[in-house]
């Protein structure tokens, strides 16, 4: 598997280059390589403006990786995914008029809307950001899953698995972080991956199947603030919905994240742990959601205050014990 995503041959076969002799842009052909590389195109464009913006309280995903694919950095940056959807810059001249004639008041840059201050610049030839691996994985997995391909949330899921291998004290594991991020990242969308399928969310492993077994289970652990939540008609999709399908990977700062996940993959029944640290959350601010109205009931939920998320784990195994 650590060889997966280093040969370029394999990053060759997935990752089309297009052109060739018979071929070229307009070519509508569906055997044209330019169809797919622009159909590839639009995918790329989300990813690379998700993974950009990835965990932006710490440096780490926008610092440079120790071990850059030397595939893609030998080759000029021609294999470098975010320059296929580089926005390109135009200079212009803003005019105003002065009797019948007009002035040149100044030159500026005008750059894309899809050009985001506070976005993750690209390194310089010869670096690779770990950004830009996590975008090669997510374009990769999108390619190899084209009835799923990529959804936007996906970059949630697999920052904390990269940002884990990659920091690993062993250098010859962090050296094969990419791979093996990309070997359990799969593996867990394998069972998750239900969640982002809009077609399957009535089925018993969708999302509203599960945020109604959240309800339930809060039911059940304080009927008080379940009847309450009822009477607001504050629904679990108002609030929950981002929790467990993105594995409340957007709740907590990245070192509490691995935390939890920790806890949660190493129960034998690891997503019901997650409705049960989800039904905790809720209960450990009770207090709050019985004194408060709709609005900031939902302003609560939906931005969950700092908290020891050993506080959480402790209430989500009892919760567990009581089931």
């Amino acid at each position: 598997m650590a060889a997966l995503l280093r040969r370029p041959v394999l990053i060759d076969e997935i990752i089309v280059s297009p052109g060739g002799p018979t071929d070229h842009p307009l070519n509508i052909s569906p055997d044209s390589s330019w169809s797919t590389y622009f159909k590839d195109n639009e995918v790329l464009l989300q990813i690379d403006k998700d993974v950009r913006r990835l965990c932006p309280d710490i440096s780490f995903f926008q610092s440079a990786t120790e071990f850059p694919c030397e595939e893609i950095v030998n080759s000029n940056g021609v294999k470098r995914l975010h320059k296929r959807v580089e926005q390109s810059v135009l200079k212009y001249s803003t005019l105003e008029r002065r009797g019948l004639g007009v002035a040149k008041l100044s030159n500026e840059i005008r750059r894309s809307d899809s050009v985001h201050s506070g976005d993750y610049a690209p390194l310089n030839e010869g670096c690779e950001a770990h950004w830009e691996v996590v975008e090669r994985m997510l374009f990769l997995y999108a390619k190899l899953n084209p009835g799923q391909g990529y959804v936007q949330g996906m970059n949630e899921i697999i920052g904390p698995i990269y940002h884990t291998f990659a920091i690993d004290p062993d250098k010859e594991f962090r050296k094969h972080a990419e791979a093996d991020c990309f070997f359990c990242f799969t593996n867990l969308m394998a069972e998750i991956r239900d969640f982002f399928i809009r077609t399957l969310d009535e089925s018993t492993s969708g999302i509203n199947y599960v945020m109604t077994k959240l309800a339930d289970c809060v039911k059940k652990n304080d009927p008080a603030v379940w009847s309450l939540l009822e009477s607001q008609e504050l629904r679990p999709q108002y609030y929950s919905f981002r929790w467990l399908t993105l594995l409340l990977s957007q709740e907590f700062s990245l070192p509490d994240v691995e935390r939890i996940w920790d806890s949660m993959f190493a129960d034998a029944q690891r997503f019901d742990f997650l409705i049960y640290i989800c039904c905790a959350m809720i209960l450990l601010v009770r207090n709050d959601l019985l004194s408060g109205d709709f609005a900031s009931n939902v302003k609560l939920l939906q931005n969950f205050p700092p908290m020891d998320v050993s506080l959480i784990l402790n209430k989500a195994v009892e919760i567990s014990n009581n089931r």
